[in-house]
């Protein structure tokens, strides 16, 4: 039997070794754009390889169907992910946070033993090869490049992930060939991804950066809450709590819906509390600015915006500032709002929401419910983790349950 995988990331990698270590007899040919494989799993961890999660539920997962998930986490759970790993040489780091990484530090560990895996096997890589189309004639597929026909195959994998990272040559291919087959496909969005806002100024706060407490708000309702760093920038936010919190709002943001958000930067302290140490800081020292007071408590690039936004005078002492100047304070520090206006792209998304309708696939096997011998896995499917190596589990869990169809006798 003749097999053929589009896309040499993590899923792909996973249904070939797993295919051919049940089966010796599959000819199995993975297919690539780059000149190696797991470009994604290199860049993954900046460069560390946040390579899954000890602790993950459907809950981590996000789609039309979150729940089509429970299959490939129930079969390619942690452990079994971890006995995976020791079967190629790969040693695992598990943290505290449950993040999981090689333990040599180096995501380049983890795609030279898949590699060496794939090579033992008897696996054929076909690389620097960009796949234009698929055909099917009666029951054999073929695979067009550029340059050639690869023909006669018995079953297609697509695990060519969606359109984040186009710098590593990220495509939506996989949707377009899917779609040829059959299929319907929820719209794309760029996911863990920095968000634009309507603050006019934004680099006079460039480079902060500060552990918040992050509300979403879709149509002015609440939609979701994550505490974490937001780093200002100079198109907007980042950091970990604007990562997260962008798979709730970009979606909304791409249908057009009022997206915005409002940052606490003390979370930890309530209302009363901060009210009282501002008004004893300016009653301690009444001769002393009132900006200069104020970079005690939040970076001296943030404290002349929270008084003109408070309409207080960079010049005015502490003695000058009444009860309802530091109540407008107060709402900027622990309520500051934000239009969410756009995102940085799928250029700079860690990964990609939306893909193939997943109630059009086979949640056991991985194999199209539109074409039979097509099998779907990873990122092409609209399924999209959190972060903290969720993406990649997926990618992992779904590759196996792809390769042990493929690999039935």
């Amino acid at each position: 039997m003749k097999i053929a995988i589009i896309g040499a990331g993590a899923a792909g990698l996973m249904a070939a070794i797993t295919a051919k270590r049940l089966n010796k007899n599959l000819n199995i040919d993975i297919f690539d754009i780059n000149k190696g494989i797991g470009k994604k799993i290199l860049a993954s961890g900046n460069g560390r390889c946040n390579i899954s999660n000890s602790s993950i539920t459907k809950d981590n997962y996000i789609g039309e169907n979150p729940s089509f998930v429970n299959d490939a986490l129930k079969q390619f759970d942690f452990k079994a992910f971890e006995r995976f790993c020791k079967s190629i040489g790969l040693l695992l780091d598990i943290k505290e946070t449950c993040k999981v990484y090689p333990l040599s530090n180096e995501a380049k560990s983890v795609t030279n033993l898949l590699e060496s895996a794939i090579q033992s096997l008897g696996i054929k890589l076909i690389l620097e090869t960009k796949v234009t189309d698929i055909e099917k004639n009666e029951d054999k597929f073929n695979v067009i490049s550029d340059e050639k026909s690869y023909v006669n195959y018995d079953k297609v994998v697509l695990s060519c992930g969606l359109g984040a990272a186009p710098q590593l040559n990220a495509t939506e291919l996989g949707m377009n060939f899917a779609e040829k087959f059959g299929h319907s496909c929820n719209m794309t969005y760029p996911s863990l991804v920095g968000l634009h806002t309507n603050y006019d100024q934004p680099t006079r706060i460039q480079g902060v950066k500060k552990e918040s407490h992050v509300t979403l708000y879709i149509d002015g309702n609440k939609e979701a809450e994550i505490t974490g760093d937001v780093l200002f920038t100079k198109y907007g936010v980042s950091g970990f709590a604007i990562l997260d919190i962008s798979q709730y709002a970009v979606y909304p943001l791409s249908l057009y819906q009022d997206v915005q958000i409002a940052v606490n930067m003390f979370p930890t302290i309530n209302r009363n509390e901060l009210l009282a140490q501002i008004e004893g800081l300016f009653k301690s020292l009444p001769n002393e600015k009132a900006q200069t007071l104020l970079t005690g408590i939040i970076s001296n690039k943030l404290a002349p915006i929270v008084l003109e936004n408070a309409k207080v005078s960079n010049e005015a002492l502490a003695k000058d500032i009444n009860s309802k100047h530091i109540r407008s304070i107060i709402n900027t520090l622990i309520n500051w709002r934000f239009k969410i206006t756009d995102t940085q792209g799928f250029k700079h998304a860690e990964a990609s929401g939306g893909g193939v309708r997943t109630d059009e696939v086979d949640s056991r096997t991985y194999e199209s419910k539109k074409c039979k011998g097509l099998y779907l896995a990873g990122e092409v499917l609209d399924i999209v983790g959190n972060r903290g190596g969720f993406n990649l589990h997926f990618a992992w869990a779904s590759g196996y349950l792809a390769g042990k169809s493929l690999g039935k006798k």
